[in-house]
């Protein structure tokens, strides 16, 4: 039940909004006082404190709800992970995709530069929105007229980026559900391209766009491919994070070269949707064996960092809001203890409500498996 998320939400979510809130405040001040001198110390400020957030998540992700991540990669592109501008070019499946993302950031050590391109109403979410607007993940209205300058300007702006960065394109543009998926197979159809079964047609525009901005200073792009086991019970969602049901998923990562990708837009646009169709392929290989075949497999670690930052931030925050409570009167004691749950309850039941996955309106059976 979602009641059960809200309520289970509230400890982190007070925390997340407390540690936010500190966060927002300082890259307000430093984008006031730092960017106007230097965008390069800005972005190195913000990088830290930044992550020191997104920290929060991945102790969330690893910690408290056990998310298992189990990567498939080859020697050399384990190596590079992390040393390297790249853009991260996933399949998209659940609301957690981004966080996900995030997991394997913090494995190579570019949490702090990890950035995304999210829907315009994603800024306005608290916290999370702002601390992705001053991190320069970009916002886009879903409309090409308006998002085609929006996303020139901002790949152009990154040429000076002082430290490696993941730039995060979901090139299906919206997650995968049964509803989504008839729609490509329909679509795929009509054109004469191979049925998909696990991933949905690409819109090609944004990552034709990106490539070409940014090749001439991000030397790899990241294909990855994320699976979730069938077998297990839960499927990996902000709700269950919150509500500490356990997870596994699989991601498998092959590394291109900028430099080898075709150099029209038509080229371009044809090997991404080669990439997918290679992807449906994979899914479907793992869907019957459970793993991905003939490639280095990478057991990552939770993340210890991630549990001490939370530690430390959890201690400040029960003092403070202890302290805080303590010089109120008596009468206005747990008046404002309950103003401040029920907020938070709000904010909780934004979040879920945010990334919760529409209604099916067809059946399951109605899906082309063949």
């Amino acid at each position: 039940m979602e009641f059960s998320g809200i309520v289970g939400g509230i400890p982190f979510i007070s925390l997340f909004i407390f540690t936010g809130i500190l966060v927002n405040l300082i890259q307000v001040s430093c984008y006031l006082t730092i960017w106007p001198v230097s965008k390069s110390t800005f972005r190195r400020i913000n990088g830290a404190i930044t992550e020191l957030l997104w920290l929060e998540v991945v102790w969330l992700m690893e910690w408290w709800s056990g998310f298992e991540v189990k990567v498939h990669t080859d020697a050399k592109t384990s190596q590079l992970m992390g040393k390297e501008h790249a853009i991260i070019m996933p399949n998209h499946v659940s609301d957690s995709d981004t966080l996900l993302t995030w997991i394997l950031a913090q494995r190579v050590g570019c949490l702090r530069s990890a950035l995304t391109i999210v829907k315009k109403t994603t800024g306005y979410l608290p916290v999370f929105g702002w601390t992705n607007w001053f991190s320069e993940s970009i916002f886009l209205d879903r409309n090409w007229a308006k998002d085609e300058s929006k996303l020139k300007s901002s790949f152009e702006a990154l040429s000076d980026y002082p430290t490696p960065f993941w730039m995060t394109i979901f090139v299906e543009g919206t997650r995968l559900t049964a509803d989504k998926l008839l729609e490509a197979q329909s679509f795929a159809s009509s054109k004469g391209y191979p049925i998909p079964k696990n991933v949905l047609i690409p819109k090609t525009k944004g990552i034709v766009t990106a490539v070409q901005s940014l090749r001439s200073f991000v030397p790899a792009i990241y294909d990855v491919t994320i699976a979730i086991p069938k077998q297990q019970p839960f499927f990996p969602t902000l709700l269950t994070f919150l509500k500490m049901q356990p997870c596994k998923v699989a991601v498998h990562i092959k590394r291109y070269s900028t430099k080898d990708l075709p150099e029209s837009d038509q080229g371009i646009a044809q090997w991404c949707r080669n990439r997918f169709i290679a992807k449906d392929e994979l899914l479907e290989t793992f869907a019957t064996t459970g793993t991905f075949d003939e490639e280095e497999i990478t057991e990552f670690r939770r993340s210890t960092k991630s549990l001490i930052v939370t530690l430390i931030f959890a201690s400040i925050f029960l003092v403070g809001g202890w302290i805080f409570l303590q010089r109120l009167s008596s009468g206005w004691q747990y008046p404002t203890l309950a103003t401040i749950i029920g907020s938070v309850a709000i904010v909780v039941h934004i979040f879920i409500e945010f990334t919760k996955m529409p209604p099916p309106k067809i059946k399951a059976t109605q899906i082309c498996t063949q």
